[in-house]
């Protein structure tokens, strides 16, 4: 199973292709939104026009200072990936 990581715009239009090609694949993704881009016309959008795979889990991290949004972003995940239950194959991060 691949973990997907997203958070801003130009990754969920990354992601709608790349979990288009998982889908077509037969390969498994789950999706994790840091919650960086909150606003529904900032996020939902795309996930509902761009037809995204639904979010497994929103770490709903919101605004802030920039180092201080990325330490809480890692905490999360950190989190999330070590309390998963699921064997996890690989992590995308898109830059």
């Amino acid at each position: 199973m691949i973990l997907t990581i997203l958070g801003a715009r130009p990754q969920f239009i990354k992601a709608a292709a790349l979990s288009r090609a998982f889908l077509n694949a037969g390969i498994k993704e789950e999706i994790v939104h840091t919650g960086q881009h909150y606003d529904p016309k900032m996020s939902d959008v795309f996930f509902n026009e761009l037809n995204i795979p639904g979010v497994a889990k929103n770490l709903h991290i919101g605004s802030g200072m920039h180092g201080a949004q990325t330490g809480e972003i890692l905490i999360a995940i950190e989190n999330y990936i070590t309390s998963h239950d699921k064997e996890i194959d690989a992590i995308l991060v898109y830059g």
